[in-house]
């Protein structure tokens, strides 16, 4: 099994740098790979030093132009180099059984809600969850329930979003997780029939 892993390329709090090496290296001693942002830097660099002295398989996505500005890691099992963002989402994609957030900023966030949305849509049926360090994630909890009261977000995709605290609880959301249906599954409101 690999999972993706989404965070932020900045090291952020100290605390938020223990959780994530803590993460990695339990997911790569319990023989989970890893696939991410393939980047030496923050708190990817993080993840993928701690999973790789665990002696896990970390697979790092990179589109060129970032390779070219010298922040790849050059420490992994595999650096695939791609075109573009767009490419590296796709590809990370393919390389993962399910997908899981740690801090990060805009471009964490860009990378969860497009993988989160592509299983609404019914073009992938993998876990997708938040690693709560500290309750980082709490306000964008909050936002996504307002969302959900306003119809804009149903039930059953709300729900599908996992919230976990470390590894052991990750590894336990996957094994169990049951995908939502499609938005598109059944009869819409406002949606002719």
């Amino acid at each position: 099994m690999r999972i993706a892993i989404f965070t932020g390329s900045s090291p952020g709090p100290e605390d938020h740098g223990r959780a994530a090496a803590a993460l990695a290296g339990e997911l790569a001693a319990n023989g989970v790979g890893i696939v991410y942002g393939g980047g030496k830097i923050g708190l990817m660099g993080v993840v993928a030093d701690a999973a790789l002295e665990a002696g896990g398989e970390v697979i790092g996505v990179m589109p060129r132009h970032l390779v070219a500005r010298e922040i790849a890691h050059r420490g992994l099992t595999r650096l695939e180099v791609v075109e573009d963002m767009h490419e590296r989402k796709a590809r990370m994609a393919a390389l993962s059984d399910a997908f899981v957030a740690l801090p990060g900023g805009a471009g964490t966030l860009e990378e969860l809600f497009e993988v989160w949305t592509w299983g609404h849509l019914g073009l992938h049926s993998k876990p997708v969850a938040l690693v709560d360090q500290g309750g980082f994630y709490r306000p964008l909890l909050d936002q996504l329930q307002v969302m959900a009261a306003a119809g804009y977000v149903g039930s059953a995709q709300l729900a599908s979003l996992g919230l976990v605290e470390d590894a052991e609880h990750l590894l336990r959301y996957v094994r169990d997780y049951r995908p939502a249906a499609s938005k598109w599954d059944g009869p819409q409101e406002g949606r002719e029939q």
